[in-house]
């Protein structure tokens, strides 16, 4: 049995430079994985079957269906695995749960059926995914350019620790789109925030918390009902700052003090409310 785990991420900041003619935004994106993790565990069997303890969770609503059908249908295997998903990751969040498990798919199965299929053969399987699947074959800290397919690793960052609070708002397919559509050329920026970032991180290895951006921030009040409240809750904790997870709902702040990361942890945790404790990673588990 070969077992993988599929880290989330944050993304430290997230710039819309322009609109594409095919509809896609160009973005910046410095991206973190961290060690809240789904673990995914392969091994030989007829077909391809995926299992999870978690109901909510849909093999044919998820990416790991496509890519386990398209790196079968690239490499002419008839291969057969049963793949046990323990799902860590909350669904529709905004931290990738998604596409990295997609990627570990990708790696796990080229792995298990010894397809030795090369790291630029599985880039290329997963920008046929999305856009976000790509970075989960390099994990740790990059910038992401293009529609957020172009990875550039990133030095990693010291350990940092974060405190992720999941409002309980309505959360859907297709939130990232509809939040897309409420960012407009006055939403734009050059992308330089995120140079700079990337700049920093590459010259100290450490991460200014002054520079998280995410121009999601602006716009997702006005697309989660009810977040708002939270995001005062959240700051009511004692968090510095609060931001946007990616394409949200999950909100994050970042303290270099694990003590008060924990005290905002648990601060929430009293209020009822889903919140995890985690830090940022280096590669986890990458060949």
């Amino acid at each position: 049995m070969l077992t993988v785990f599929a880290p989330a991420k944050i993304n430290l900041t997230l710039e819309v430079l322009a609109k594409c003619p095919d509809g896609f935004h160009e973005i910046r994106s410095v991206v973190q994985t961290i060690d809240l993790c789904d673990r995914l565990q392969f091994q030989a069997g007829d077909g391809v079957e995926f299992r999870c303890a978690d109901h909510s969770w849909l093999a044919s609503k998820s990416l790991v269906t496509r890519a386990a059908n398209l790196i079968r249908e690239q490499t002419g295997g008839s291969q057969g695995a049963v793949v046990t998903l323990d799902k860590h990751i909350p669904l529709l969040s905004g931290l990738g749960g998604d596409s990295s498990d997609a990627a570990t798919v990708l790696r796990g199965l080229s792995q298990l059926w010894k397809l030795d299929l090369t790291h630029e053969k599985l880039i290329g399987l997963a920008t046929e995914l999305g856009s976000d699947v790509p970075f989960f074959l390099h994990g740790g800290t990059a910038l992401l350019t293009g529609r957020g397919e172009l990875v550039r690793p990133l030095p990693s960052l010291k350990q940092t620790w974060l405190v992720l609070m999941l409002p309980p708002v309505a959360r859907a397919p297709g939130k990232t789109g509809r939040l897309y559509a409420r960012i407009g050329s006055e939403h734009y920026t050059s992308g330089e925030a995120t140079l700079r970032m990337a700049d920093q991180i590459a010259g100290r290895g450490e991460l200014p918390l002054s520079m998280i951006f995410n121009v999601f921030d602006r716009v997702a009040p006005d697309c989660f009902t009810g977040l708002g409240e939270y995001w005062e809750r959240f700051l009511s904790c004692g968090a510095p700052e609060v931001h946007l997870a990616g394409s949200g709902p999950a909100l994050f702040t970042l303290s270099r003090d694990k003590a008060q990361a924990e005290r905002i942890y648990k601060s929430l945790r009293k209020q009822g409310l889903e919140a995890y404790l985690a830090s940022t990673s280096a590669n986890i588990d990458y060949p």
